[in-house]
């Protein structure tokens, strides 16, 4: 197992290299003296050349192998340049590492802000050992007796964004027809602000995500912001509707229209006249419907089913689809005029993975709903969750995405006893998720955007939750059904993948 160090260069250490009185040996150089690190890894915000003098200094004092990252900090008291810089180093050497690591950040070097950086990090992305030093006390293990809810931090940390600014320039103050879509990480900003841009005008719009990512919501606020708010909300499924009775459903039919039709039935289009039809799973609807949809939309007409005579219509359309309509096109499964018809404003829901900043407010705002709709159950008490189990629900990637993260948090609700949902709890309620595609692990074509350290990323986190949940949290059990020496080995690929 290589034991690494991770610190900051502090003027301290670099009085010591320069032999000033009263200074001693400097943080860094009596931590190395005094304990056994394979590699030294120094984040500096300090000129190249004071660097360079003094990791030769430091050679004198430890075999360690030494590496060095410059960092560009706005101020040496920027919490968020500094989380930026020292959660980078962190992450680019965890990927490039083959074998299991033992993590140890420095407390003493540098300012106060790098302290408390650490310490965040420590307890909250990447676990590691703490230490700190002084000439008095000599280096020691810090104590930091608390756990912290691991919420990613993206816009106090985040640069501002040119393009976003210009995106949302002019748009009004508030936008409450937006609010339920709970969100602060930059992806979904993008999309709200766009989506506001387009949500006063009739033009059709897709919409396009993963299952469970919130299509209808969003689909809800754009037609609540628009014009047409007073106006019919139309949903229909397409993907629920059989084949032989869509062209009934979206146009409606006459009496006697067919066997069974015992009476006239109004259609989805008539139903939203003036308003908006929000049609999901658009990409499940065969080639012979879609071409009937496109008819309707040229000519903004239907006809019912025994009928003669045309029906006009004024629907503004929101279609949905968690499939890649441009690979549908290519195949053959979508007609591209539909295409180009209804993706005229076009807007892509991200996975839950690239939300950061965000699920904790949906865990926030997931249990105060549990609690709001369970208060008249039997014997329910009001929940609150651990920052343990907060943090194993922030390192999952929620492949369900949103309608996972809520079905897993009313589990864990149910099996605990208490009023605190522990770390247990929500391991118990997450359950194995099935890849929706039939592209393996092994299988990913080559070139087409791969990223090797994050597949193995994946298959790691996938194994260690596998194996923490089968043997109940014993960590000894849990490496022997994964193949590993020992419990120790087992933690440190837990903080080396960022598990539990």
């Amino acid at each position: 197992m290589k034991s690494i160090l991770y610190s900051w260069i502090g003027f301290t250490d670099l009085k010591a290299c320069r032999g000033e009185k009263n200074i001693g040996l400097g943080p860094i150089a009596q931590a190395v003296s005094e304990r056994s690190f394979q590699e030294i890894i120094l984040i500096y915000d300090v000129p190249d050349s004071d660097c360079k003098n003094y990791v030769k200094w430091l050679k004198t004092f430890t075999p360690a192998q030494i590496q060095t990252r410059k960092a560009s900090l706005s101020s040496p008291t920027h919490f968020g340049d500094i989380y930026e810089a020292a959660v980078g180093v962190i992450k680019d050497k965890l990927d490039s590492e083959d074998s299991d690591v033992e993590m140890t950040y420095h407390l003493s070097p540098g300012t106060p802000a790098m302290a408390a950086v650490w310490i965040i990090i420590a307890k909250t992305r990447y676990p590691a050992t703490l230490i700190e030093s002084s000439i008095k006390e000599g280096v020691k293990v810090a104590s930091v007796p608390f756990d912290l809810s691991a919420e990613f931090i993206p816009d106090l940390l985040r640069k501002p964004d040119q393009r976003l600014e210009k995106l949302t320039a002019g748009l009004a103050p508030e936008a409450p027809e937006f609010e339920s879509i709970l969100h602060r990480s930059h992806s979904m900003k993008r999309v709200i602000a766009k989506a506001r841009l387009v949500a006063p005008r009739s033009v059709p719009v897709l919409i396009e995500g993963d299952s469970g990512t919130g299509k209808e919501l969003l689909a809800r606020a754009i037609h609540n912001a628009g014009p047409r708010r007073n106006n019919p909300f139309v949903a229909v499924n397409c993907g629920a509707i059989p084949s032989e009775l869509i062209e009934s459903e979206l146009f409606g039919h006459e009496k006697g229209a067919f066997t069974g039709a015992d009476k006239q039935r109004t259609g989805y289009f008539e139903a939203a006249n003036a308003g908006t039809l929000f049609l999901d799973e658009i990409g499940e609807l065969p080639l012979q419907a879609q071409v009937k949809l496109l008819r309707a939309l040229q000519e903004k007409e239907i006809t019912r089913l025994g009928a003669s005579k045309p029906i006009p219509f004024d629907v503004r359309v929101i279609a949905a689809t968690n499939r890649d309509l441009v690979r549908e096109m290519a195949n053959g499964g979508f007609r591209a005029d539909l295409f180009y018809r209804i993706a005229v404003a076009v807007l892509k829901l991200p996975p839950m993975k690239e939300r950061a900043g965000d699920v904790g407010l949906l865990i926030d705002s997931i249990l105060d709903q549990i609690n709001t709709e369970s208060v008249a159950e039997p014997g329910y008490k009001r929940k609150k969750i651990s920052s343990a189990a907060k943090n194993l629900m922030l390192q999952y990637d929620w492949p369900g995405n949103v309608r996972e993260l809520q079905n897993t948090l009313r589990r864990a609700a149910i099996w605990s006893t208490g009023t605190t949902i522990e770390l247990e709890d929500i391991r118990e309620a997450m359950l194995p998720m099935v890849n929706p595609t039939n592209e393996s692990l092994l299988h990913k074509p080559l070139g087409d955007g791969i990223n090797l350290p994050k597949l193995m990323e994946k298959l790691a986190q996938h194994y260690l939750n596998r194996a923490l949940t089968e043997a109940n949290g014993n960590k000894t059990r849990a490496a022997e059904l994964v193949g590993l020496p020992s419990y120790q080995t087992f933690s440190n690929w837990m903080n080396k993948y960022r598990v539990g």
